[in-house]
């Protein structure tokens, strides 16, 4: 009788052992996802930062390529005033 009270023993004393790892296990992986999940919420932070930064970069391009085009009309209006003075010049 005390063998199988022994027995009974180790066979509780090995589940709780199992039991108790298994929890750890479940706590440690409960962390690691937390963990995780802070990671992937702060790359999606930058992420949605820098789109932000990219389009206001492309806001400030297209501006850009809007005065470009108004200065190269400019030159060309005053290249053709230019020329029509010289012609002008050269008739007299």
């Amino acid at each position: 009788m005390t063998v199988k009270i022994t027995n009974q023993l180790q066979k509780v004393a090995m589940i709780s052992l199992v039991a108790g790892l298994i929890g750890l296990t479940g706590c440690a992986t409960t962390g690691d996802r937390d963990r995780l999940q802070a990671e992937i919420d702060a790359v999606k932070a930058e992420a949605s930062i820098a789109r932000a930064e990219a389009a206001e970069a492309k806001a400030m391009a297209a501006e850009a390529v809007g005065i470009a085009n108004e200065a190269n009309a400019t030159s060309a209006d005053t290249e053709m005033k230019i020329d029509r003075m010289f012609k002008k010049a050269m008739h007299k």
